[in-house]
């Protein structure tokens, strides 16, 4: 079927390029609302149609097919003066329509049109905001005539799509509720801009995260907008893309940072600490079960995608909207400028340490990448360390000669800090627990001094502590773990294993896969969390009680006949966090295979109970660390003999919320003894009597123990 576009004669004002409104002025060849288009009426049987305009962009413009339009003679046409031409029919619905429906009309209508010549009037439903134009524009309602023109086809005539769906319902919601709209635009782009300033501003630690630190003038922020401000359209949302992208990413670091300097007291090392997301997985399954650590999971990838998309958005709606209103968004962006730079000349700040003119995300980022290229540069500067080694080549009869025929015991208690003595929630309890333990040992006949030595690690990451204080080496990263495990530095256990004079035995509940470490300690035989033969339950994340270790230690090991003396390394796990619950002690002849601690783990505290209570968590851990040093005592006053040698000390300080912020990474260590010339050997160390350390007592870093161990008892330096 084919149709005319019109079916009238253009007037002589109408055809003149030079009268005709300009196309640059609107998107659409239509009357200002309320207008009327003034034409001439030829003298044709035909009655006239209204005209069917469409947007230069996707449609020929109306006078384009006049030249396939029959003309009347001019002469004929009346003057306007004296016939005037009946107003085009104004639409019943006034709503502002799409360009998408203006540059189409349905085939029904221009059927209609064709056949009848009856002027009709677009539907509502061809009526519908315009999705792409900026918010507040709305086109006029067609009033140009179209009749049909068998010289056209129904291909010749370009259509437009209509709106999606959504952009129609939208685009009707807002014409119907405008004041709800207008509240909503205003309330998503002040949510925008809060998720923007809070993400450049967010602290990297929980304590300095206050109302101060996020209201200051983020520098970055400023030039991200006068970037955007003068891209096009296109070019403008690709960078707004990649800024908010990658602002989400440093939200998601940052976060990450403040979990780890809260555990940790560090913050997070891009490079270095993905592997310890499956450790950390391992401890929420054993914390709150299979089902809780999978839902917190699934909760914390949900927030991961959640931020990188709630940041993107929101700095792309912050660039369009700088985009149509460019006066205001620049002179805006030029104050805030003027300000922060007036600001950092002159050192404005809300408190000390808190300028209003920040720079808190460059500084971030220049600190990250500080630390991936510090932590490249550590890895070859470390294997050249840990090929040093003043004992390596010491031959076996000059090792450790002032200790032969001992036994001896190195035993590690978990989480056991300085702050377990000093704090003044958890101090009166461990204080009179060490007293106590003190008395029991001097009744005994043994005798015990302390000292303070610094870990490489806090909160968390035991094994980085052991493999410090046991290689001579500071351990503070998984990288340098595994490159000083990987090689063949001598440790304190294998340097008693060196000497030929001592088998040597590990018991280590907290192991439960397989350890290839145990080379590298030079440890003979490993009794890990399978060969302890426990039949009870689990206290959240310690396999069993401390109490129970050791009398399987006692059972499996130290009461059979050796040929040599022992040297045992052993690992306490019952103060490990969450310190809920916690197992009691129960009479040595009712330990058995542990079944009677199922009670004692029923009736204990959960971990819910106290995870998110600072208070309760000291108290918590205060009680785990006297049960772990009072199981200890107790084995060694009932089984210990005068041959026997014990060094034990805390691997690493409690979690921040416990050991309190700034903490510091200070452990105690003791060694207890019967023979008195034991502890004369290291008088000169200044160590306090008994099993407290003093404030004043020296403090060592952890990877001096060793070598000062093996001086004092007569081992002699062969580098």
């Amino acid at each position: 079927m084919s149709f005319n576009t019109s079916s009238r004669q253009l007037s002589k004002t109408d055809e003149a390029p030079e009268d005709a409104p300009s196309q640059e002025v609107t998107p659409l060849d239509a009357p200002a609302p309320g207008d009327t288009v003034q034409t001439s009426e030829a003298e044709t049987p035909e009655v006239s149609a209204p005209e069917t305009e469409a947007p230069e962009a996707k449609a020929p413009e109306a006078e384009a097919p006049e030249a396939k339009a029959p003309e009347a003679p001019e002469a004929e046409a009346p003057e306007a003066t004296t016939d005037p031409e009946p107003k085009a029919p104004e639409a019943k619905d006034p709503e502002p329509e799409a360009p998408e429906a203006e540059a189409s009309q349905t085939e029904t209508s221009q059927t209609e049109a064709s056949e009848t010549g009856t002027p009709e009037t677009e539907g509502p439903e061809a009526e519908a905001p315009d999705a792409d134009a900026p918010e507040g524009e709305v086109e006029a309602p067609e009033q140009a005539a179209a009749a049909p023109d068998p010289a056209v086809s129904d291909a010749d005539t370009p259509t437009a799509p209509r709106p999606r769906r959504w952009r129609r319902v939208w685009g009707g919601w807002r014409e119907k509720y405008p004041v709800a709209a207008r509240v909503l635009a205003w309330t998503t782009t002040a949510v925008a801009l809060a998720v923007v300033v809070v993400a450049l501003l967010m602290p990297t630690q929980a304590d300095k995260v206050r109302i101060a630190a996020f209201v200051r003038l983020p520098v970055e922020a400023i030039f991200g907008a006068a970037l955007l401000i003068v891209l096009p359209r296109k070019p403008r949302i690709a960078v707004a893309a990649f800024a908010g992208l990658g602002l989400g990413a440093l939200t998601v670091v940052n976060f990450l940072d403040i979990g780890f300097n809260e555990y940790l007291g560090r913050g997070f090392n891009v490079v270095l600490d993905w592997s310890l997301f499956s450790d950390a997985q391992g401890y929420l399954q054993d914390t709150f079960g299979k089902g809780g650590a999978l839902g917190i999971a699934a909760l914390a990838v949900t927030l991961v995608i959640a931020v990188l998309a709630l940041t993107t958005l929101s700095v792309i709606r912050l660039g369009n909207l700088a985009a149509r209103h460019t006066e205001t968004a620049t002179r805006t962006t030029l104050v805030l400028a003027i300000a922060w730079v007036t600001c950092a000349a002159l050192g404005v700040q809300y408190a000390a340490g808190i300028p209003i003119a920040s720079e808190h995300t460059m500084q971030a980022l220049q600190f990250k990448a500080e630390q991936v290229q510090r932590t490249l540069q550590d890895e070859a500067e470390f294997a050249k360390i840990a090929k040093k080694d003043n004992f390596a080549n010491t031959p076996p009869d000059q090792l450790l000669t002032g200790l032969r025929g001992k036994d001896m015991m190195i035993t590690f208690i978990e989480s056991y800090g300085r702050s377990a003595i000093e704090d003044p929630v958890m101090a009166p309890g461990v204080d009179a627990t060490l007293t106590a333990e003190n008395k029991k040992l001097t009744d005994a006949g043994f005798a015990a001094k302390s000292g303070w030595l610094t870990s490489a690690t806090y909160g968390g990451s035991s094994w980085l502590g052991h493999s410090t204080f046991m290689s001579g080496l500071w351990i503070s990263n998984q990288q340098r773990y595994r490159t000083v495990t990987a090689g063949e530095r001598l440790t304190l256990p294998g340097a008693f294993k060196k000497t030929g004079a001592w088998d040597t035995v590990g018991v280590m509940p907290g192991v439960q896969k397989a350890w290839p470490e145990q080379n590298f300690y030079g440890i003979d035989k490993l009794y890990d969390s399978h060969k302890l033969g426990y039949k009870g339950p689990k206290f959240s994340w310690s396999t069993m009680p401390d109490q129970y270790a050791l009398t399987a230690f006692e059972r499996l090991v130290h009461s059979k006949k050796h040929d040599k003396p022992l040297m045992s390394t052993i690992i306490l796990t019952s103060s490990h966090q969450p310190w809920a619950p916690i197992p009691e002690l129960v009479p040595q002849d009712q330990v058995g295979d542990g079944s009677i601690y199922n009670a004692i783990e029923k009736a204990g505290k959960k971990p819910a109970d106290i995870i998110t209570d600072s208070t309760k968590s000291k108290q918590e851990y205060g009680k785990s660390i006297q049960y772990s040093v009072s199981s200890l005592i107790n084995y060694l006053v009932k089984y210990g003999n005068k041959n026997t040698v014990l060094i034990f000390l805390g691997d690493h300080q409690p979690i921040a919320r416990v050991s309190g912020n700034h903490a510091s990474r200070d452990v105690p260590v003791s060694i207890v003894a019967k023979d008195p010339k034991v502890l004369d050997k290291i008088a000169a160390w200044n160590w306090a009597d008994g099993l407290q350390p003093k404030q004043d007592t020296p403090v060592w870093k952890m990877n001096a123990f060793r070598d000062r161990f093996l001086t004092a008892y007569g081992s002699t330096p062969a580098p």
